[in-house]
């Protein structure tokens, strides 16, 4: 019979546990599938990995499946800590040992495997903070929501976008009908959901020129833009006058492409009205998804050009 002492170990090495579970239901990964791993120890004749969507279990990547090239230094190729998409050469189940190659993966690989770990990411995230809330085992809350999400709809982040939908919309699911959880855990998953994966804008910016030499002018320039401005859209445009004739044209929206069509509407109803005043158009930067360096960049070109055009003292003409 075990000891009070031996029990209270038992039951603290089990709560360690309670937090840690696989992304799928599959415990191990197939053979000449994409995994995401990183990268923990560099051996004379391997890499040492752990398969962070299997609960950290270990694989190795023998220093002959890094590269299809002649290997000159393995610090090129592989670092410890950095996380790689590798593919699966065999799984030995009896003796847990999973062989792996880098050598293996194409670029398209690489892109599929990403979206899909920081999808699947995201769900565990969202199932393990519920699973702590409510004192929960996360592998039982795994097989009661995540697993069964997957089986229907391909991958379970795509069932919980599909609970952020208004309940009018016709994409609209109540994905969590029918799961074995209750009402208090269903309402800590949909809350989480909604300020952890709700979709955030994205902005959208083009760069246009805009000139018009003939008699209307300005004025024609003007009348363009503003005709652009008054494009039906699905979401608010912007045009902003960065210096003459380029102008900045910009839209907040959760869609990337109809924020992108929308702004091709808009420049194209600019160019029919300018080019009716013998005017012209041209597209310096097409539609596109802007990062926050992009505008970083943008603003300190504005910056720029205010202060070329500030008069200084130098400028003025000497009193006769």
């Amino acid at each position: 019979m075990a000891s009070d002492g031996e029990e209270s170990t038992q039951m603290a090495r089990d709560e360690s546990t309670r937090l840690q579970c696989r992304f799928y239901e599959e415990q191990y990964p197939n053979p000449e599938s994409m995994v995401m791993v990183k990268v923990i120890n560099i051996a004379d004749m391997a890499a040492e990995v752990i398969l962070l969507e299997y609960n950290d279990i270990e694989g190795m990547i023998l220093h002959s499946e890094l590269s299809r090239r002649r290997i000159r230094s393995i610090k090129k190729l592989i670092r410890v800590n950095k996380l790689e998409v590798v593919s699966v050469l065999r799984v030995d189940k009896k003796k847990g040992y999973i062989d792996l190659s880098k050598r293996r993966v194409s670029p398209d690989d690489v892109i599929k495997c990403e979206e899909r770990y920081n999808k699947a990411k995201a769900v565990h995230s969202v199932l393990r903070h519920v699973a702590d809330m409510h004192h929960l085992w996360l592998e039982d809350l795994c097989k009661k929501v995540a697993w069964p999400l997957y089986r229907k709809h391909g991958h379970a982040f795509d069932a919980f976008t599909k609970s952020l939908l208004p309940e009018g919309d016709d994409r609209y699911e109540d994905v969590f009908a029918g799961l074995d959880i209750s009402p208090e855990v269903k309402h800590s998953i949909v809350t989480y959901i909604k300020r952890r994966l709700a979709p955030k804008p994205i902005k959208i910016r083009a760069d246009i020129d805009v000139t018009c030499f003939a008699y209307e002018g300005i004025e024609a320039v003007r009348a363009a833009l503003q005709a652009g401005l008054e494009t039906p859209c699905s979401s608010e445009v912007e045009i902003k006058l960065i210096a003459p004739p380029m102008y900045v044209v910009t839209t907040n929206t959760l869609e990337q492409d109809i924020g992108i069509e929308n702004l091709n509407q808009v420049i194209e109803r600019i160019r029919a009205r300018i080019v009716a005043s013998e005017g012209r158009l041209e597209v310096k930067m097409e539609p596109k998804v802007v990062s926050q360096r992009d505008e970083a960049d943008l603003q300190a070109m504005i910056k720029r050009i205010e202060e070329e055009n500030e008069e200084v003292d130098g400028d003025a003409p000497e009193d006769a």
